[in-house]
């Protein structure tokens, strides 16, 4: 068991990771096996993303004091892991989806992304979300658009009006 002064290092460290963190993820992963556990956390760890298991009071008063991911704590019960992502908001959903659909553990229980938290029936509407470079290629595709478009009309019509006035230029001299 842990003293004193290592679960408050913990509470820290955990706070300094919840701070700069953009969603949660909560998983019930009872009736794994460590080698199930091993693989999913070697597939987070291929992605960049941490799933890791930690007491849940230490976890609850770190929620607690980043004043962050409001509506979860009510899921930090029984075994529960935890993903802390920075980044993609979306893949680790992407990553359960997969593993539930190939082992079905662990079980989804909730997700925290930008104060809106996701329920254990709302996974399969995770994994759909698009990352933040995709909307932001989709958004640029969009406006790039309009302006091709544009372009294209003033080029075309460009050289029609060039060839107009060379062809006029011609007749009079």
């Amino acid at each position: 068991m842990a003293t004193l002064a290592e679960k408050k290092e913990i509470v820290k460290n955990l706070v300094e990771e919840l701070k700069d963190a953009d969603a949660l993820y909560l998983t019930n992963f009872k009736g794994m096996s460590v080698a199930e556990l091993n693989e999913l956390r070697g597939e987070f760890r291929q992605k960049g993303i941490a799933y890791k298991v930690y007491n849940n009071t230490l976890f609850r008063r770190a929620l607690e004091e980043t004043g962050k991911f409001e509506g979860i704590s009510e899921h930090t019960v029984n075994e529960t892991a935890y993903t802390i992502v920075k980044g993609d908001a979306a893949e680790p959903a992407k990553l359960l989806k997969k593993f539930l659909k190939e082992r079905k553990k662990p079980e989804f229980k909730a997700a925290v992304i930008e104060d809106t938290v996701y329920t254990s029936d709302q996974l399969d509407t995770l994994a759909a979300m698009k990352s933040k470079e995709e909307v932001i290629g989709d958004i640029i595709g969009l406006l790039m658009s309009p302006i091709s478009n544009v372009v294209g009309g003033l080029q075309s019509q460009g050289s029609n009006i060039a060839g107009a006035v060379k062809t006029i230029a011609e007749k009079e001299e």
